[in-house]
């Protein structure tokens, strides 16, 4: 299968979720969070004083982003945004992607170490072997900090079994899928390899309706669909590298998939060559996000 491109135009666009019949997502070096809908129409809904990421939404409908390098995750109250949650206690580098489950519970990931710096380096294969991986941080709905994980080899895309039971988080440096029980408190125990990958670098991931993961591969222009254990059931191309992905669409079968030629800070910045991509599948939708 092959996505047709829906939005052109964007700078380095992440976090996407379906909400509310658009498609939302983070436009990094544009400092914004947008829409857009199934005819192509891009909106700007929040500009943040810096690069924004994960998204997601409390109970009531506050929209809740990632403040990347402030290492903050921010809450918007009518039309002022507020800090919700600061996390530079436990976020040795720029947060990045978050899950927000049914509790208002938000699952915060980092780099852990400066990423761009080490693959521009005079030896990128010793500092990424030498990287020490980074934690997940849980922000509870009254904005406490707490750490969920440690150790992740730049834990990046997360989601919830509709059961709330398994969270699922990509491990980009790691090539694999890592499960956690959740415990009635949010807490995470029991960790395990979901899905080991022979040869992808998993970054944003969503779940469907027969419990398989779909994931952007940060290597590739392509989309995997897999099932616990690491067996690849279906790829998607797309035309550039792809960095996130989401089920949506009125019936959940729209895989959105958001792509750029590069996702190095100071090329992303200085062009617009990123894309959002759809292309439709059999499976809908299934859990958080």
């Amino acid at each position: 299968m092959h996505t047709e491109i829906l939005a052109e135009g964007l700078h380095f666009g992440e976090g996407p979720r379906w909400h509310q019949g658009k498609l939302w997502f983070s436009d990094f070096f544009d400092h914004a969070v947008k829409t857009v809908d199934l005819d192509g129409i891009v909106e700007t809904k929040v500009v943040i004083d810096d690069r924004p990421s994960g998204l997601g939404w409390l109970p009531d409908g506050r929209l809740l982003i990632v403040s990347m390098e402030h290492r903050r995750v921010l809450r918007m109250e009518y039309d002022a945004l507020v800090v919700h949650a600061d996390l530079s206690d436990i976020a040795t580098f720029h947060c990045n992607d978050m899950l927000v489950d049914s509790h208002g519970r938000a699952y915060v990931g980092n780099f852990g170490f400066d990423l761009d710096a080490a693959v521009t380096g005079p030896d990128p294969a010793g500092a990424l072997a030498a990287y020490q991986g980074a934690a997940i941080g849980r922000v509870d709905q009254n904005g406490t900090v707490h750490t969920a994980a440690e150790g992740l080899r730049f834990p990046n895309g997360m989601v919830l079994t509709p059961d709330g039971g398994t969270f699922i988080v990509a491990e980009s440096l790691g090539g694999r899928l890592t499960a956690f029980d959740v415990g009635v408190d949010g807490s995470l125990t029991n960790r395990r390899v979901w899905a080991q990958l022979a040869d992808a670098m998993p970054d944003g991931i969503c779940l469907d309706e027969e419990g398989a993961v779909w994931l952007a591969d940060a290597s590739n222009p392509r989309c995997l669909r897999v099932s616990e254990g690491g067996h690849v059931l279906d790829e998607v191309a797309t035309s550039t590298p792809c960095y996130a992905c989401m089920l949506g669409g009125p019936d959940g079968r729209t895989l959105f998939a958001l792509t750029a030629k590069s996702s190095l800070a100071e090329r992303a910045a200085a062009v617009r060559e990123g894309y959002v991509e759809t292309v439709t599948v059999t499976v809908p939708h299934a859990g958080t996000p």
